[in-house]
């Protein structure tokens, strides 16, 4: 008789970073050409991208509540599998608050940060796809410090547009608006970053 294959939860993660690097490049399309009139539309669109986010975590997590002998620890897959799902949840969020303030034109730090976010996506499903070979991979510990750098970047850009924002802006509204959505921009940042910090504290458990 054949052996039972067990789970892949390397790819089963990589599928679910798959889903966040599809919601960052339709954030950055949708912010590049930016259609205000639109925006409910485009918004659908990254929700059915995280709902496929949300069913692929709760498959995974379903398939280790019956592991026997997961290849990590169970609880390093566990909060891997929650932040990457958290990265896919906060990029649907800046659509949805872009909406709800009825913002009519972005300004140029938004876009900035739409570009870096993608970069952030994509350098942590490269991390990822070589999570697997952790205990021989000469390449794993610089994308960690890739994407930490990333979100270095990020808190520069951060620094940056709302020191302009305050400076620039005068209407209190926008301010309180513009402070909000560059809170939800700089955590997508943080949130690819926290991945990078449980893979390393996996790395760190299972060696």
């Amino acid at each position: 008789m054949a052996q039972k294959k067990g789970n892949d939860y390397f790819t089963m993660l990589v599928d679910n970073v798959k889903c966040s690097c599809e919601a960052a490049e339709l954030l950055w399309e949708n912010m590049n050409e930016y259609d205000y009139v639109n925006l409910p539309e485009k918004i659908q669109d990254i929700h059915e991208v995280e709902h496929r986010g949300d069913l692929g975590k709760h498959s995974l997590m379903g398939k280790l509540m019956k592991e026997f002998l997961p290849p990590i620890e169970r609880e390093d897959i566990m909060a891997l599998t929650n932040i990457i799902d958290d990265v896919t949840d906060v990029l649907d969020e800046v659509l949805t608050n872009l909406y709800m303030y009825n913002i009519r034109s972005l300004r140029p730090e938004a876009l900035e940060f739409a570009a870096l976010i993608r970069k952030c996506c994509a350098a942590m499903k490269e991390m990822l796809e070589d999570f697997r070979n952790f205990r021989r991979s000469p390449t794993l510990k610089e994308k960690i410090i890739t994407l930490n750098r990333l979100e270095e970047e990020g808190d520069q850009l951060y620094t940056r547009a709302v020191h302009r924002l305050y400076t620039e802006e005068n209407d209190a509204v926008q301010i309180l608006v513009w402070t909000t959505i560059y809170n939800c921009l700089e955590e997508c940042c943080d949130c690819c970053e926290h991945v990078a910090d449980s893979v390393e504290m996996a790395i760190m458990k299972n060696t």
